[in-house]
């Protein structure tokens, strides 16, 4: 493939090449960099808005909840849409909320900007998906998926490093006006990178979305929603509460040290491309499986008080939760079949709405428990995650 990611009357003979998987991921990147950069400020929040850990970690995760909607909606009724200006629309869209955040009066306005930025952002994520789904062959789906992964794992580093950095030496409201600009960047490089759609993309009545719909209700299909879920809850949980616990006595770190601290990404960037080569050479399952063990890992290092343990169990959370998405958003797509499109759309539902949980349930446990109950509560997610993964297993 050309620096272009393409769209044409083959699309089983296209593949990414180096060029195009770089593409995929800054897209991923640019759409996403938003979801998750702000938890690097939680602290910084919860004291501007003199609330608790808990309502602030809801409010700023609230943008799970317009990914999860957003998802569904675009899955559903969004199967007739030109795949290029319906991404490039919707990052230029997310500018507005994103800019609005900096002059959000309260935790409501502020809960509610989030929630139209990740209707935005789920909008131009669930298009991308489909999109790779429908350009790539089979064979190619895999990789194609773990780059678009990959530049979601960046967008969590380089997103986070950067609102800390930004909010630490110009204030919070210059932080979000940064990110508005980065929105802007991303809908030129999806105009740039992404050709229009087929002209003969036929639209489709209700009837036959339902239709389209009802025939994911298949073991593997909702397991893997159910992996989706688990996967962003014990994420949510860990990335969102840990800050706290690293900016509290004893390790008392700065704002500009816990920004540094979101290195523990830089192995999940690494790694994550992998995820398609492993599934094909060890199993779908095992694969799955090998991620939630190497998360689970750093469960049990995050119990410990000291900052070498805890970011060594970061970095294994991280590596490990993006490595089983990864793996779990490729499988879908291949269970789906000729369904991929409304089966990305309520996978990606199904995950953000485990986000969604997470931030609410994990921060009532970490306000009234602490943060070992919350690691506790992790671990339950990804048993779970575990236990539904047996179901990935495609019929010939």
């Amino acid at each position: 493939m050309q620096s272009r990611v393409h769209t044409d009357p083959a699309p089983a003979s296209r593949t990414p090449g180096s060029l195009g998987s770089v593409a995929i991921a800054l897209i991923a990147f640019f759409t996403l960099v938003d979801l998750f950069a702000t938890q690097a400020i939680l602290p910084l929040l919860a004291h501007a808005y003199d609330v608790r850990p808990a309502a602030m970690g809801v409010a700023v995760n609230a943008s799970t909840f317009g990914m999860a909607i957003g998802a569904l909606l675009t899955a559903v009724f969004g199967t007739s849409l030109d795949r290029r200006w319906g991404i490039v629309i919707s990052l230029m869209i997310l500018t507005v909320p994103t800019a609005l955040l900096a002059v959000a009066p309260d935790l409501t306005a502020f809960s509610a900007l989030r929630i139209i930025q990740g209707l935005c952002m789920a909008t131009a994520f669930t298009l991308t998906l489909s999109y790779l789904g429908e350009v790539c062959s089979p064979q190619a789906q895999a990789s194609a998926f773990a780059a678009y992964i990959t530049g979601n794992v960046a967008s969590n580093l380089f997103g986070r490093l950067l609102a800390a950095s930004t909010s630490d030496m110009y204030g919070l409201s210059a932080n979000f006006y940064v990110f508005a600009a980065l929105n802007l960047m991303g809908a030129a490089l999806a105009f740039l990178c992404i050709r229009p759609s087929l002209k003969n993309r036929q639209s489709m009545s209700f009837s036959q979305r339902l239709s389209q719909v009802s025939a994911l209700a298949t073991p593997p299909v909702l397991a893997g929603f159910g992996v989706g879920f688990c996967i962003l809850f014990a994420f949510i949980g860990i990335f969102s509460y840990v800050n706290f616990v690293l900016m509290e006595p004893p390790l008392g770190l700065g704002m500009m040290t816990l920004g540094l601290v979101y290195f523990v990404f830089v192995p999940s960037i690494i790694l994550t491309p992998l995820a398609g080569k492993a599934a094909a050479w060890l199993g779908t399952r095992a694969t799955l499986w090998g991620g939630l063990a190497v998360a689970g890992l750093g469960l049990i290092l995050c119990l410990t008080l000291t900052l070498p343990m805890i970011l060594s169990g970061l970095v294994l959370v991280g590596a490990g939760t993006f490595f089983a998405q990864a793996t779990a958003t490729g499988f879908i797509s291949r269970a789906a079949g000729q369904n991929r499109g409304a089966a990305t759309g309520i996978y990606l539902t199904s995950y953000f709405a485990g986000g969604l949980a997470g931030a609410a349930v994990l921060g009532q446990v970490f306000d009234r428990w602490g943060w070992n109950a919350c690691v506790a509560g992790v671990g339950l997610a990804l048993v779970l995650a575990a236990a539904l993964g047996s179901q990935f297993v495609l019929k010939e």
